[in-house]
């Protein structure tokens, strides 16, 4: 998993509240178990007309959002069904951290796995971020994990909170796998002397 410590970059502004898991990466898109190429499907069916061209009025197709890496969203963001492609395909399209008042539990346990910041703010702070996404392209933002700051274009800060193991997690890339990697010589100790203690297992 790539680690996240800082992040600099364009902040879409997306409204919406109650955005599940289906309106993230539709069902048609679910029949695959690799991480890569989802991007495509994320929130297809408000990207595309029903003819396969892009919508003009949806935010992540507009030339100020297109490269944005941090999402501005409403609120219960990520409800619905349980989907791990719902991260994949944000983390492929190219977003590396959700901004909101509140997440879907599974969601955001499954942000955390992938390599997604997810995190939550006051209604105050998120109106005053999503001022700052609708500046578009010339207004970034930092998110600055080790502080737990999100830094806006103005020089404005905002703190949040966030779990500590996760933090540690986030900003040494550990997935799942990653933490028992990290016990590896352990486990290797561990089968050694077991061979020896208990030859017939």
């Amino acid at each position: 998993m790539q680690k996240f410590t800082t992040l600099t970059g364009v902040a879409a502004p997306m409204r919406t509240i109650n955005v599940d898991t289906d309106m993230i990466i539709p069902k048609q898109y679910l029949k695959t178990i690799k991480r890569t190429g989802l991007g495509k499907g994320l929130f297809s069916e408000m990207r595309y007309k029903d003819d396969g061209s892009e919508n003009p009025d949806f935010v992540l197709n507009k030339p100020a959002y297109r490269q944005a890496q941090i999402l501005i969203a409403g609120d219960n963001f990520g409800c619905g069904s349980s989907r791990e492609h719902a991260p994949w395909a944000l983390l492929d399209y190219g977003i590396r951290c959700v901004i909101s008042t509140s997440f879907a539990d599974i969601f955001y346990n499954n942000c955390f796995k992938n390599g997604v910041l997810p995190i939550t703010v006051s209604p105050e702070d998120l109106e005053k971020l999503f001022e700052d996404a609708d500046r578009g392209a010339n207004a970034t933002l930092t998110i600055d994990l080790e502080n737990q700051e999100i830094r806006g274009p103005d020089g404005g800060k905002l703190k949040f909170e966030i779990d500590a193991f996760r933090k540690h997690c986030m900003m040494n890339g550990l997935d799942d796998i990653g933490l028992t990697m990290v016990k590896a010589k352990a486990i290797d100790d561990f089968e050694k002397t077991t061979a020896v203690a208990r030859p017939w297992m």
